[in-house]
Order: C-alpha cells, then sequence, then structure tokens
C-alpha cells in the first residue's frame, strides 16, 4: 500500500506538485489572520501600547522584507549577459527548491510560536509576528518566482496558477474546521489543532519540495550534461571575470526605466488597496447595511463565502486567461467592477438580496483579481529579462520590489477609509462612546435618531464609491500597459529563443 502511493506521488504531474506548496501555507495562514489578534488582546492580555509598536514595526518589516530577502536571492542573476552563455538552468529551480525546502518548516515553526506564551505578551507579540512574515516572504517569494522559472508560455503558468489556486481553496477549509476547537478559556484545544496544522505543513513541504527536486536533478543530468562546462562558467560567477555586476542603485535605475513595471505597480497598489479595504469595511458593511434585514447565518455565509469563493471563481478566469489573455481579463474584471458599482448606487441601499450579493461578489470579484495579477508579473519578469539581458531572470527580486511598492496600499485601506466615513458622517468606528452618549441624553434623542441613517447613507456610498474610483483610476493606469498582444509575443518568443537577432537565447525548464 505504501508502495503503490509512492508510485503514484512520483507519477504527479510537475503542475500538481507546486500548486500543492499552497495548500501547505494556506491552511496555516488563514487561521493566523483570523486568530492571532484575538488571541494576544483577549488570550494573553496585550496591553494598547505594546500591540500599536508591534504593528507599527511589523508594517515596516513587513514593507521592506520582500525587496530585501528578493535582492539576496537573485543579485547574482543581475549581470549583463555574456556571449554564447546559457540564460536558463536547472540550477536555478533547484536552488528555489532547496529555499522552499528550508524556509517552508521553519514557516510552519513560526506559525507554533504564536499560540504558547512564551514570553511578556509584547515581546512574543513583536517577535512572533516579524519571524512568522520573514519564514512567509521566502517562502512566497521563492514560490512565486518558481511561476516564472518553471513556465514560460501563458498557457503553461495559467495551468500552474490554476492548481495554486485549487489548493488554496482546499486550505481555506482550515478556517471552517477552527470554529470547532476555537475558545478563549480552553486553549489547548485549539493548540493541539494547530501543532496538527504544523506538522501536515513540515510534512508537506518537505515530500513536495523533494519531489520536485529529484524530478530536475534527473532532467537536469540527462538533458544538460554535455553542456555542464558551460554552465558552470556562466552560473557560477567566479568564473566568468569579464562579467559586469549590477549594484542595486544601478538595479533601481533599470526598473525606473521599465515602462510596464511602473504602469503595473500603479495599478495595483491601488488593487491592494482595494483587497484591503473590502476585508477591513466587510464587517462594518454588514452590521450597518444588513444586520437587521438578514439573520445570523446569513452573514456568516457570506463572510465564509468571501474566504473560498475567490480561489474557487480563480479557476474560472484562469480558463478565461488562457482563451483571452490576462490583460483582456483583467480588464474586463474592472469594467465589471464599475458596471456592479454603478447599478448599486442607483438601486440604493434597500434592495436587500441585491446589496447581499454586491458586498460579496465586490470582494470575491476583487480578490480574484489580485490572485490573477501574478502572473501579469511574471510577464514582466520575462520583459526585464529580455531589456536588460541579464543572464537569467532575477524573478524573486522583480515579485520583492512589487511589494514593496505596492504594500502601503494595505496601511491607506483603513487610513483612508475611516477618514471618508468619519468626514462624511462625524462617526469614529474607534471611540463608540459619544454616540452611545447621544443616544442616551434625552435631549438629543432627536438628532441621535438622525445621525443613524446618516451612519447607514454614510456606509452604502462608501460601498459603491470606492469601487467606482479605484475602477476609473485602474482602468486609467491599465490602458497605458502595453505588455500584451504582439508586445507579449515578441518577449515571449526572445526569452524561449524562437526569433533571431540579437536577443540571446532562453531556453525553458
Amino acid at each position: 500500500m505504501g508502495l503503490r502511493l509512492l508510485a503514484c506521488l512520483f507519477r504527479l504531474p510537475t503542475a500538481v506538485i507546486y500548486g500543492s506548496l499552497s495548500l501547505f501555507v494556506s491552511i496555516l495562514h488563514n487561521v493566523f489572520l483570523l486568530y492571532y489578534v484575538d488571541t494576544f488582546v483577549s488570550v494573553y492580555k496585550i496591553d494598547k501600547l505594546s500591540f500599536w509598536i508591534g504593528e507599527t514595526v511589523f508594517l515596516i518589516w513587513n514593507s521592506l522584507n520582500d525587496p530585501l530577502f528578493g535582492w539576496l536571492s537573485d543579485r547574482v542573476f543581475l549581470s549583463t549577459q555574456q556571449p554564447g552563455a546559457e540564460i536558463s538552468s536547472p540550477e536555478v529551480v533547484l536552488k528555489r527548491l532547496r529555499a522552499l525546502s528550508h524556509n517552508g518548516p521553519l514557516f510552519a515553526i513560526s506559525f507554533l510560536a504564536f499560540w504558547v506564551a512564551w514570553a511578556h505578551p509584547g515581546v512574543q507579540f513583536l517577535l512572533c509576528l516579524c519571524m512568522y512574515d520573514s519564514f512567509l516572504t521566502m517562502v512566497d517569494l521563492h514560490h512565486n518566482a518558481l511561476l516564472a522559472d518553471l513556465a514560460v508560455s501563458a498557457r503553461d503558468r495559467t495551468s500552474l496558477n490554476f492548481y495554486c489556486s485549487l489548493f488554496s481553496a482546499i486550505g481555506s477549509l482550515s478556517v471552517f474546521m477552527s470554529y470547532t476547537v476555537w475558545n478563549k478559556e480552553d486553549f489547548f484545544s485549539f493548540r493541539i489543532f494547530c501543532v496538527a496544522l504544523a506538522l501536515c505543513s513540515i510534512v508537506g513541504f518537505t515530500l513536495s519540495t523533494q519531489l520536485l527536486r529529484q524530478r530536475f536533478e534527473a532532467d537536469g543530468k540527462a538533458k544538460w550534461d554535455q553542456e555542464s562546462t558551460l554552465k558552470q562558467l556562466y552560473i557560477e560567477k567566479h568564473s566568468v571575470p569579464q562579467e559586469k555586476r549590477i549594484t542595486l542603485a544601478e538595479y533601481l535605475q533599470q526598473l525606473k526605466r521599465h515602462r510596464n513595471f511602473l504602469w503595473f505597480v500603479c495599478m495595483n497598489l491601488v488593487q491592494v488597496f482595494h483587497c484591503h479595504f473590502n476585508s477591513n469595511f466587510f464587517p462594518l458593511f454588514l452590521e450597518h447595511l444588513l444586520s437587521d434585514q438578514i439573520s445570523v447565518s446569513t452573514g456568516s455565509f457570506l463572510l465564509g463565502v468571501s474566504y473560498i469563493a475567490p480561489h474557487l471563481n480563480n479557476l474560472y478566469f484562469l480558463s478565461l486567461c488562457r482563451r483571452c489573455g490576462v490583460y483582456a481579463v483583467v480588464r474586463g474584471l474592472f469594467f465589471l467592477k464599475l458596471a456592479l458599482s454603478v447599478v448599486m448606487l442607483l438601486a440604493g441601499p434597500d434592495q436587500v438580496y441585491l446589496l447581499c450579493i454586491f458586498i460579496a461578489s465586490n470582494r470575491v470579484f476583487t480578490e480574484g483579481t489580485c490572485k490573477l495579477l501574478n502572473l501579469v508579473v511574471t510577464d514582466l519578469v520575462d520583459e526585464d529579462l529580455v531589456l536588460n539581458r541579464r543572464k537569467q531572470a532575477a524573478s524573486a527580486l522583480l515579485f520583492g520590489m512589487v511589494a514593496l511598492v505596492t504594500k502601503p496600499g494595505q496601511t491607506f485601506a483603513p487610513l483612508i477609509g475611516t477618514w471618508l466615513l468619519c468626514a462624511y458622517t462625524g462617526y469614529d468606528i474607534f471611540q463608540r462612546t459619544p454616540l452611545g452618549n447621544v443616544v442616551s441624553a434625552p435631549p438629543k434623542l432627536e438628532s441621535a435618531a438622525a445621525l443613524e441613517p446618516t451612519l447607514r447613507q454614510g456606509c452604502f456610498y462608501l460601498l459603491v464609491f470606492v469601487p467606482i474610483a479605484c475602477a476609473l483610476l485602474q482602468l486609467l493606469t491599465w490602458s497605458q500597459f502595453s505588455l500584451h498582444g504582439k508586445r507579449l509575443q515578441m518577449v515571449k518568443a526572445q526569452r524561449q529563443g524562437l526569433t533571431q537577432g540579437e536577443a540571446p537565447e532562453v531556453k525553458m525548464i
């Protein structure tokens, strides 16, 4: 039985094994996002000052570690391509897999550090957040970089992304399972559940990376033995003395000249902002727009759908990408976002069923768009390689630079959202006491009664005008993005070595 199972594992397609890595991340990360704040606030009783200090340091570190780790990983690939040298090699994939085999289990262990009190709550909160995010960043960077390194064609990349979405959807089920064991008063069952999840993740990372490493080590030995001398001269930087190393300042100058990269990060900054705006204000919209109109179970169902549906919906979007291209699908989603928001605005806040559909679909389509954009980054990796004649695509570094520019959208979302709500209605979500005092004071009953419709109206306008503004900005920036159609085909052909001219030959792994 064991041998038969092992034989089945060895026969699994590469895309399935690659996608399974998303499962071993999502089963932990979804539970982390749902419970880490509640654990430190309600169970460990962290004080407010320590909490905000930890969140502030985490915000800074979370923005900086992506480009930092990307630079440390890929700086050797930034030098200019030498004549006659091979651009792509199985050693690149094996390097990423070795990094995943080390950082994946460490990521799972850092996840466990949240659920046992081992230091002062403020100190533990800061150290756990930074350690967890460091290993998560390393896993995400190398996993995303493999998307660009394993395949060049759009069809192959959408296939890889398809299995990532499928396994991420399966991983989201850990959130529903966690409800059965979550208890602030008795933490033992939840800790056992987290240990079981971490063990599954460690075993999964170890097995998946080992299977992929064996596959590429075998393929590399069979396919590249005759070119081993050339590869050694090219891959090992000390063997090419005439090679010009690129500094960080020079790399940033190259990015400044990369027009499509600049337009993409502008669009993606708005997208990240909108994704986190929906996540941050989803409970607020349910409370003030639908709480007296729908049952608690319906609200829970909408919340659950918002977690799983983006992954399932992405499976359909990826099939569209194979037929129409990523650029057209993303543009269509922006138009859909704009159209749904305008329809909701015209219908008004009293159409309960339409409001339920809009709140859920707005989050589902927005999250789905976010998950498609990794495919665009892989195309930018190809263009960066061709434009700057790199010896190897600096995939992890480019993903890191995209994260550096777009992650501030995570911070802008709650800040701008609460400011808009307060500016329009005078309601501050951080201070509910003044509203309660107004309601309880007899002379001001009339003004308090007038405030609630204003608050409901303010939430509705926030719900519809933010997507409209985001859609218009994104359509404007996305229209300037030229890496699609014939230009994208030309870039991919140059990377694959299918065209003639000065472009270096690029072999697909």
